[in-house]
């Protein structure tokens, strides 16, 4: 493995920071920013809900969009709208502006969710593809544990600059880096799927073998998506799909997510009941 690969790698999981710094972001704010837009318990509550709708839209259109545009045209359009919205945040002077930033990050974190871990896991040599993968998440725990830290100190509109950097910092990135290989044969383009797996595994690394199972896998993969949506429910897929819903579902009312948005609050909160129990 190169050190190409690797830097790609790592270059993309630099977004994935940002998503967990987006997702305690409200923890580490809420005080501060209620006080100076004077928002309400409820307009604070919408905003930071605006970035899992936005997220929702963002996560529809990944796939279509990460078809059409390229793995890297896609990281660019997330990247775009991640930095105007945590800059929209960060130098809001009213709740519209507040709630358009929240919408469009949360929009290009939904598109980040998909194209990151597919680039990686495309780029990546079969031996550490799994560690790689597994990388985004824990870059995103990572991007938490940095916000809840960091709101200790800095203000919200810190804060949100903070999380436009990694952005940026990718944005500058991509115009270095390779395009997916595995698209590059989706769409036909032999040469430049050549070229792609030569940046990644070295100028001198023997690419002929991989690159012809990208091509046999990519039609594998083309003759066998013929399917609709609509064969997701058939009565074999029953089980499998009832099993797999579920644990999502049951992992979001396990409320994990408000745990997580609003922590600061909850333990503050927690502790003032400790000491009425104490007092009493």
């Amino acid at each position: 493995m190169t050190k190409t690969t690797i830097l790609n790698v790592e270059l993309q999981l630099v977004l994935s920071l940002t998503f967990g710094v987006a997702t305690g972001y409200t923890s580490g704010a809420e005080i501060e920013l209620m006080k100076d837009l004077d928002l309400s318990i409820a307009q604070f509550s919408a905003f930071g809900s605006l970035a899992t709708l936005g997220a929702a839209v963002g996560a529809l259109f990944s796939g279509k969009m990460a078809m059409v545009l390229g793995r890297r045209g896609t990281m660019w359009v997330s990247d775009i709208l991640s930095i105007t919205g945590w800059l929209s945040i960060a130098f809001a002077k009213d709740v519209m502006l507040l709630n358009f930033g929240r919408i469009s990050s949360g929009i290009g974190f939904g598109l980040t969710s998909y194209v990151v871990p597919v680039y990686i896991a495309e780029i990546a040599p079969k031996h550490v593809r799994g560690t790689f993968t597994f990388s985004n998440q824990l870059l995103q725990n990572a991007g938490l544990a940095m916000v809840y830290f960091c709101g200790n100190f800095m203000t919200w509109r810190m804060l949100a600059v903070s999380g436009a950097l990694p952005c940026i910092i990718q944005v500058i990135g991509l115009f270095f880096v390779p395009e997916s290989p595995r698209w590059l044969a989706k769409v036909g383009t032999d040469k430049e799927l050549e070229n792609s797996l030569l940046r990644l595994r070295g100028r001198d690394a023997d690419i002929s073998r991989e690159a012809s199972e990208i091509k046999v896998m990519t039609k594998m993969v083309e003759n066998d998506s013929r399917s609709s949506f609509c064969d997701l429910f058939q009565r074999k897929y029953r089980y499998t799909l009832v099993v797999g819903v579920g644990l999502m579902l049951i992992q979001q009312f396990s409320g994990s997510a408000a745990v997580i948005s609003y922590a600061s609050t909850i333990f503050r909160k927690s502790g003032k009941i400790k000491l009425l129990i104490l007092f009493i």
